[in-house]
This record gives C-alpha cells, structure tokens and sequence, in this order.
C-alpha cells in the first residue's frame, strides 16, 4: 500500500460513502488519502479525549485502548490530544483498522516507522479535508475534523469530556445525530451522560470491547 497522498473528490471510488449527501459534499469537497480506503468499509469506533484529563481517567483510556486492540475493532479519530497520541501508540501495536484524521493537509506528512509499515500493511488509513492547511491546527480546524470524523463513526467513545470544552460540545452534536455515544461510567463524565452518553462500567470494559464486534449497525 502506498504512502502516498492522494486527492479525491465525489466521483472517485476511495471518496468515503458517508459523505455521500450532497451537504457534506459541499462542505467535504475534497479529502486527502493515504493508505488503504477499503477500511472505510467498516463500523468504525470514534475515539475522543479532551486535553486535560483526570489522571483516573487517563489509566482507564489506556485500558479501553489495549481492549479495543485486542478485539480487533476499528477506530477512527483525530489523535490530537496527548491521550489520543497515547492511544494510537497502543492501537498500532495490533493488527485491527485505525483511520487517522488529523486537522492539517497531510500531502507533506511525515511517518514514522511504525505508522507507515501499518500503513504500508494496508491497516491504517490518513483522511483529511485539509488542503493548503499548515502543520499546526487551528482550533477551528480542529474543531471541523472532529465534526468529520463523527461522520465518519457509526458510535463513539468519549474518554472525557471536559466541561464547557469543545469535546463536550461535539458529544451534544453527535448525541442529536442519534448515533451511540459511550463514556465511562463517573462522575467526571455527568455532563455528557447528562445529554445522553451511556455508561460503560470500566470493570466490564473487556466484555463491552467484545460485544461491539456482535452488534448490529444500528446498535453499535
């Protein structure tokens, strides 16, 4: 597979189908790839994690990760914030899908040896509508490529959502889609449990793991 970016709009094959209205054409006009679209294919999880996180939270994150590795289910996020970085470094030591999607053109993206042997491997994925965007995001650009990849997500899974943040914002967005949102089962996640998250007991986290990869699309 290569490691080449690609750009492709809504008449090519690798244009994801879930951005097939005419809306998000118009707002996703083109999208930048690299790696194998066919992961595009799947029920993919969405991975979030505000940037400052409870350190209780933190070790439950990093648990969900391994978890999510182990049961091979696909995931798609932005990998931003350092627990998401964190996350994508455990990710990437399985063998199950991930796409990337981070808020800058990646046509100058630099890989690092392990991100581009998965992506060589055909297992990893880099989208972005970002084009001509520098190497530092914008908070309004990342903002938009949350917005994109709870698109691209059949459900999410939000860590932590920070009060008042713009991640607690996004779960309110994704929560009106009527797409599944998941969080931890605490107290430090009310507010979004409060909008209707559900809570995922980190004792059972393991046998929750399981059970996404036998549900069905509309329950995922």
């Amino acid at each position: 597979m290569s490691v080449e970016a690609i750009t492709v709009d809504s008449s090519s094959p690798f244009y994801p189908a879930a951005l097939s209205s005419k809306k998000l054409q118009t707002q996703f006009p083109k999208i930048s790839v690299i790696g194998n679209p066919e992961i595009l294919k799947r029920q993919l999880l969405g991975l979030f994690c505000s940037l400052k996180c409870p350190g209780e939270l933190i070790l439950r994150a990093y648990d969900l990760a391994r978890a999510l590795r182990d049961a091979g289910v696909p995931v798609v996020a932005g990998f931003h914030t350092p627990i998401e970085k964190d996350c994508l470094d455990l990710l990437l030591r399985g063998r199950q899908p991930v796409v990337i999607c981070p808020a800058r053109d990646i046509k100058k993206m630099r890989l690092g040896k392990d991100l581009k042997t998965s992506v060589e491997d055909g297992r990893v994925l880099i989208l972005s509508p970002f084009e001509g965007m520098g190497r530092r995001p914008t908070a309004q650009a990342s903002e938009r490529r949350n917005q994109f990849v709870g698109i691209l997500a059949a459900a999410a899974f939000v860590a932590y959502a920070e009060p008042g943040g713009k991640t607690e914002a996004f779960c309110k967005g994704f929560s009106i889609a009527g797409k599944p949102l998941y969080t931890f089962e605490t107290s430090y996640n009310k507010s979004i449990l409060d909008i209707g998250a559900r809570p995922v007991d980190t004792d059972l986290l393991a046998e929750w793991v399981d059970s996404l990869n036998e549900l069905a699309v509309d329950t995922f």
